[in-house]
């Protein structure tokens, strides 16, 4: 092909239509077709593949079965007739895994008057009651002091939890800790005799209780408490846990108000009987 050939011409002058019109490259080294390609049916999409059903959750564990240790836990409590006899039977009692677990030096059981017209019932021991053998002497303890001072209630208690060794890392005891300590408990409300309970806290109120409210719906109200056999009733009040006021401390008034009508009640005359 000479440069004065008409294929040439025609060539150039076609370069430079699509050079006006902007194109400036070519990206392919072969023609294509585009009109046989479009006779060509486009792929259909892929069916979309049904989702596989959620694997089952995995079954919930088992609650550990806690009847052997809490029938040791019975024989010892019921042989105990005096708190110190209690002590004694809790601190030999190996039922209980927190002592095993969470411990680091000693069983804690309680504190106060032992013939205290006013029982506080704890949730478990913490670090400090750890090492020193007594619940409630760390920070939230000072706070529960201040309070039942101030309520006039300073030396009219005595003061325990509902385990009796401290659970690692300070967690909440479970139910099952707390069934098996639950023995003593009642050994030891047996034996002070008072005219009421006090529930500190939300792990508790509900072992105490036996109810699954959360402690912002059951404080504040007064619940009747039940011995295993039945042969004790008492009135017992549910409030806030101090720890849980050192938090939130706009939340004192709600505790402040549940001390208040806690030492009214007590301080009620008996009525006569019939």
């Amino acid at each position: 092909m000479t440069p004065s050939s008409p294929s040439l011409a025609i060539a150039e002058s076609l370069l430079a239509f699509w050079a006006d019109g902007g194109v400036d490259a070519m990206l392919l080294e072969e023609p294509v077709d585009r009109i046989a390609a479009g006779r060509i049916a486009p792929p259909q999409p892929a069916r979309k593949v049904a989702a596989a059903a959620p694997a089952a959750a995995p079954p919930r564990a088992a609650q550990p079965d806690v009847s052997h240790a809490a029938a040791q836990a019975q024989a010892l409590a019921a042989a105990a007739d005096s708190l110190e006899a209690l002590a004694v039977a809790i601190a030999g009692f190996d039922g209980c895994p927190l002592k095993f677990e969470g411990a680091a030096s000693q069983a804690v059981v309680c504190r106060g008057d032992p013939a205290a017209p006013l029982m506080v019932i704890g949730e478990g021991p913490g670090q400090d009651e750890d090492r020193q053998g007594k619940p409630f002497v760390g920070r939230a303890g000072q706070l529960l002091d201040k309070m039942l001072g101030a309520a006039g209630l300073a030396d009219r208690v005595l003061i325990t939890n509902t385990v009796f060794w401290r659970p690692p890392g300070n967690r909440t005891p479970t139910p099952a800790e707390q069934a098996v300590c639950a023995p003593f408990v009642e050994r030891a409300i047996a034996l002070v005799r008072p005219k009421m309970l006090l529930l500190v806290g939300g792990a508790s109120a509900k072992a105490m209780l036996k109810k699954d409210e959360g402690i912002l719906s059951l404080r504040g109200r007064w619940h009747e408490w039940r011995s295993a056999d039945g042969a004790i009733e008492l009135p017992a009040l549910p409030t806030l846990h101090p720890a849980f006021l050192l938090r939130q401390p706009a939340a004192k008034k709600r505790a402040w108000a549940d001390l208040l009508t806690l030492a009214e009640r007590l301080d009620r005359p008996d009525r006569p009987n019939p």
